[in-house]
């Protein structure tokens, strides 16, 4: 939005974000969770009629058939799934075995993803809930990876060069997350441009407020312990949680502004790649204490283990491919990150 609309009319970067964030706060002040379940479903929703309405209109544009369009990308490879080559960071084995874990971490050890399920009243509801949602992100995820494709085939269509990184369509790199806006606020109908306007806030905001509501609450009971001091009124637990929550609000601008600086064009591969540092000791941490019975003492020790076991990940991924012939580490960090902070943790611990 900003780089395609905002710059335009000589909109600050920082005033867009700090805009956003406003409105979050706003809205997760006056409902809290409740109010993240309902609008991150009337968000969704508009994402999803985005995505399918820009998949029809495409398709009717190059007059191709879905089974058709998916035959044009199978020529072309854009349809490959399984990379054969182990050394590579995309083998198709650590891409399952990563993508498990990383299903496990991300989701199942997330306060943000969870508490939406633990706010359902029921578990057989809550457990409806995780597999319905399960069997809805495979098939919407299949639709982005199509629209992705379809994307490569209208600029190729439209002259467009690739050169296996970028296209150069009328006299510009187009590259990454860049592709979808430049081809639907500039390309198409105004229509459809205004659909994607839409669709793109309503992916913006059930990832940003929900994240910041999980962090509120997991800060104010985990950390601060709000819930376990006797004494402590209602209404100072209230203005307690109201500046954490205004805290972590000045955190993501930071973050956010950070990510600008970064000004990568494919932002998710840096998430997940940041994924395999940040979760596996939370990883380690959960596996130690459902698998074992262990205990574990006072002190920084679990501090100590919990850093020293990305540092040591992030020096392994650094220099894998020259101490192991040119074997890439892809999304198996994040279980060899969990794995060392699991051994670091039986080493420090002692018997129940």
């Amino acid at each position: 939005m900003q780089i395609f609309i905002l710059d335009k009319m000589n909109v600050p970067f920082i005033f867009t974000a700090a805009l956003i964030l406003l409105m979050i706060l706003l809205y997760t002040w006056k409902g809290g969770v409740k109010t993240i379940v309902y609008t991150d479903t009337l968000q969704t929703s508009f994402m999803l009629i985005g995505l399918v309405i820009c998949l029809f209109y495409i398709l009717s544009n190059l007059d191709l058939s879905f089974g058709q369009a998916l035959g044009m990308m199978t020529e072309r490879g854009y349809t490959k799934i399984f990379e054969t080559d182990i050394n590579s960071k995309a083998f198709f084995l650590k891409n399952i075995v990563g993508g498990a874990v990383i299903a496990i971490a991300m989701t199942g050890l997330d306060q943000e993803m969870m508490q939406k399920n633990i706010s359902v009243r029921t578990m057989k509801d809550s457990q409806k809930n995780i597999f319905t949602f399960t069997a809805i992100m495979v098939l919407v995820n299949l639709l982005f990876l199509v629209l992705g494709g379809l994307l490569y085939l209208y600029l190729s269509d439209k002259g467009a060069s690739y050169d296996g990184k970028q296209f150069l369509f009328e006299g510009k790199n187009v590259i990454g997350d860049d592709l979808f806006p430049t081809i639907a606020l500039f390309h198409l109908p105004p229509a459809i441009g205004i659909i994607f306007i839409i669709a793109l806030i309503s992916a913006l905001f059930p990832s940003a407020d929900g994240a910041l509501t999980a962090l509120t609450s997991s800060f104010c009971i985990d950390i601060l312990g709000i819930r376990r001091k006797e004494g402590l009124s209602e209404a100072s637990q209230k203005k307690t949680r109201i500046v954490v929550h205004l805290s972590f609000a000045v955190v993501f601008l930071f973050c956010i502004m950070l990510f600008k600086w970064i000004d990568n064009k494919s932002i998710i591969g840096i998430i997940l790649d940041l994924a395999g540092y940040t979760y596996g000791p939370l990883l380690g941490l959960f596996a130690f204490g459902i698998l074992t019975k262990r205990k574990l003492g006072a002190g920084y020790g679990v501090t100590a283990v919990c850093l020293i076991a990305p540092a040591a990940c992030y020096a392994l991924g650094k220099n894998a491919a020259t101490w192991f012939n040119g074997y890439q580490i892809g999304f198996e960090m994040l279980l060899i990150n969990g794995l060392l902070t699991f051994v670091g943790l039986l080493l420090i611990s002692r018997k129940g």
